[in-house]
């Protein structure tokens, strides 16, 4: 220490004219082993704070090395401190400075120190190819791409061409600029209620005319023609449409098939997020949830569903069947497989049928899976809004047995005290059991226990339209099936409502929609569609047995309903 302070030039003993010699010593020998005195007074700065750091208290230690500790930079080295700055001679840090530079531009310069910014191309695999046989991929239905990597943008599986399919997008383009501009002019002088235009009468008589001419069958040499495409070609080519309907009809069908393509490619999708995100319109926290693993099967999502953020930000959620707890990688859904209790939905078993069963599950006691069943259904249904109040209902958990245990074929929701008569305020069938008869078990089993409870029952406004769908399906089974049995004369909608547990306004709604009710004479009759009934009678012969056995309940009403 005491050579270090006669190298400073603190020592009393020196005059005025060696301290100049001294200095101009330094300066003369700085430029030629700057480096070399650098590292040495930076190694006896960084010593000298050791020894001082050794002389602190330990508390007090601890404040210092944590408050006076070099921060990171963003590339991982740390800054210079003030000790080192105080040490070094200004000739010997203006050296440092200048040796810096060079690396400090060439670090700017390489791509590889900068953190890297995926942008949406490339996370899009141009390697793909159409699945299409004899297909090139190239081109697109809606004439507008290049390549295509899917069969919804092949212009060969729907029988045309790369030219044609840009012919036709140049015609639908100016069709929509003539139809936009129509309407503009014809916006600036419209009033409310106004009738229709000249110009929209012309078009409505042209489409009746153009769906008159196609009254006729199908030509012997048109069949002929289809049959061999189909043995051509199979399942690997879209079927002739061509005098199968008016051309109308069958334009407006390309429209949407390219449209429905232009929704389905990946990298317009990502093109058009990209966009988004740019002008902030999503943002981080923005749903991204595309897919579940649920199960051995792997489903995409259809809506948004209000999981946290931290798991709404993930393109794949992991759900565990059983309990429905949901999680952020297969890691950690393994681990809780492994350790996962559940086999079955919590609850009472309240029907049971060969591998089928039905459990009731309170939402008042099993509030957590009741919550995450319904977020897992907001995944695949548009109208639902109950998500964390699950208290006031009931839910009726149908499931398929195997050795491993219960799976979840669908769910519906109940009121515990619905004031008017809904039988079911929620209804979803898992899209893997979709198209198989399950969903018309729920709905007979909502029916079925409305019978026990000797009400009449309907479901709550709005349906979703698979769920519209599948009640009318319904309604006209069971009117069909009650046609079938009947061997009185006269039929009394309030006698079919009471047998069937069906709502009257229904029933009224369902044989208007089969043209089985007329009025005549002041009175309304029901009529007897025998062709109707025998139709029914042959779809039911050939369906499997997915039925609900009323003799297989288990169950009585629960206390206050």
């Amino acid at each position: 220490m005491p050579r270090r302070k006669r190298n400073a030039g603190s020592s009393s003993d020196a005059t005025g004219d060696s301290d100049d010699s001294v200095e101009h010593e330094k300066t003369d020998s700085s430029q030629s082993d700057g480096n070399t005195r650098t590292n040495t007074r930076l190694t006896r700065a960084s010593l000298r704070l050791s020894q001082s750091s050794q002389d602190v208290p330990a508390d007090i230690k601890h404040v210092v090395d944590r408050d006076e500790s070099p921060p990171r930079t963003p590339t991982g080295n740390a800054q210079s401190s003030e000790s080192d700055i105080d040490v070094s001679s200004p000739s010997a840090s203006h050296d440092e400075s200048h040796a810096k530079d060079p690396s400090q531009k060439d670090s700017d310069s390489d791509p590889s120190h900068r953190p890297k910014r995926r942008r949406f191309h490339e996370s899009y695999n141009f390697n793909m190819k159409c699945p299409t046989p004899g297909c090139n991929s190239l081109g697109h239905l809606t004439g507008k791409h290049e390549r295509h990597f899917s069969i919804s943008g092949c212009p060969l599986y729907h029988n045309l061409s790369a030219d044609e399919c840009k012919v036709k997008a140049i015609d639908r383009d100016k069709q929509e600029e003539d139809r936009s501009q129509s309407q503009t002019e014809e916006s600036r002088h419209a009033t409310r209620h106004q009738a229709a235009t000249p110009r929209q009468v012309r078009y409505k008589e042209k489409v009746v005319e153009m769906r008159r001419k196609r009254d006729s069958p199908l030509a012997k040499e048109q069949k002929e023609k289809n049959m061999d495409h189909r043995q051509t070609h199979g399942t690997t080519r879209e079927p002739l449409l061509e005098n199968i309907t008016s051309e109308y009809d069958l334009e407006l069908f390309r429209k949407a098939q390219a449209r429905a393509s232009e929704d389905l490619n990946p990298l317009v999708a990502l093109r058009s997020q990209e966009k988004l995100r740019l002008q902030g319109q999503i943002t981080e926290g923005s749903n991204m949830i595309k897919t579940i693993v649920f199960g051995r099967y792997e489903l995409d999502t259809w809506y948004h569903s209000p999981y946290p953020e931290e798991y709404a930000r993930l393109g794949r959620l992991y759900v565990c069947e059983f309990c429905l707890k949901y999680m952020k990688s297969q890691t950690i859904l393994r681990r809780h497989m492994a350790k996962c209790v559940w086999k079955h939905p919590p609850g009472d078993e309240v029907y049971r049928k060969g591998a089928i069963s039905v459990f009731e599950v309170d939402g008042k006691k099993n509030k957590i899976y009741c919550q995450n069943l319904c977020l897992l259904a907001k995944l695949f249904l548009d109208h639902k809004t109950l998500y964390y109040d699950v208290e006031p209902f009931l839910f009726y958990v149908m499931t398929d047995a195997d050795n491993t245990g219960c799976h979840l074929v669908g769910y519906f929701s109940k009121e515990k005290n619905s004031f008017l008569n809904y039988n079911v305020s929620c209804i979803l069938t898992m899209p893997q059991y979709m198209r198989q008869g399950y969903g018309k078990m729920l709905i007979d089993f909502s029916y079925l226990l409305s019978k026990v409870e000797e009400k009449v029952g309907s479901p709550e406004r709005p349906l979703s339209d698979l769920g519209l769908i599948s009640y009318r399906s319904y309604w006209k089974e069971v009117l069909l099936r009650y046609m079938h049995d009947f061997q009185g004369k006269e039929i009394s909608i309030k006698e079919i409502s009471q047998e069937t547990a069906v709502n009257p306004v229904d029933i009224v709604s369902t044989l208007q929609s089969l043209q089985m009710l007329k009025y005549w004479k002041g009175k309304h009759l029901v009529l007897k569609r025998q062709d109707l009934i025998d139709e029914w009678k042959s779809k039911e012969t050939k369906r499997g047995n997915k039925t609900i056995d009323p003799s297989s309940l288990k169950w009585t009403p629960p206390k206050g309903t």
